[in-house]
């Protein structure tokens, strides 16, 4: 699906925001999940940890087609791993190389008007330090909730919370869990290979 064929976001209600479950998905991943994505991290606007708390992730442009291809804007959820090393050298702690649960936006972040799709990964996780460049893979098991406009950043920054909250839960299904395990990514600790 091209940008050209998506609707503009609509602006998120506060009936909406009463009405979200807080476990989504079927009991077992459906298709088109698991979706496989991986490249090294880069620079974003470097808004989601200054402004909204949220630090993430941004993957490079042509490694999220596998995703945006097949799904429409909007929140998903399942687990991401960083690799430990940078330019053959490991400089994360072995906690920061873990797989871990994370949540993705896939959009055009319309709150802050932005033109072009990106892939926003948060995971949930206190890194000691930042990781860009490193590299990054993700499995996305399923669909939160669709892109929304807000009329604030707090209620922005309200939704993302309830979505951390709804991946965890989502995620903590044997299903899902399983994919914690999954051979793509590296289980040994040392550092994904893409």
């Amino acid at each position: 699906m091209g940008m050209e064929d998506r609707a503009a976001a609509p602006i998120r209600t506060e009936s909406f925001r009463a009405s979200r479950p807080d476990l989504v998905g079927p009991e077992t991943p459906q298709k088109p999940f698991p979706i496989h994505l991986s490249g090294a991290v880069q620079r974003g606007f470097g808004r989601g940890g200054k402004d909204l708390g949220c630090p993430t992730a941004n993957l490079p442009d042509d490694s999220i087609t596998p995703m945006s291809s097949v799904t429409e804007f909007g929140v998903y959820y399942g687990y991401a791993q960083v690799s430990r090393e940078k330019d053959g050298k490991v400089v994360l702690p072995e906690e920061d190389g873990r797989v871990l649960p994370m949540v993705m936006s896939l959009g055009q972040n319309p709150f802050y008007k932005n033109e072009k799709m990106t892939a926003e990964i948060h995971i949930m996780h206190d890194f000691k330090a930042d990781f860009y460049g490193h590299d990054m893979k993700a499995i996305v098991l399923g669909y939160i909730r669709p892109e929304f406009d807000y009329t604030s950043r707090e209620a922005l920054i309200e939704d993302i919370e309830t979505d951390k909250r709804v991946a965890i839960k989502s995620l903590a299904r044997a299903s899902y869990e399983q994919y914690q395990r999954d051979s793509f990514f590296d289980l040994n600790g040392s550092s994904p290979k893409l």
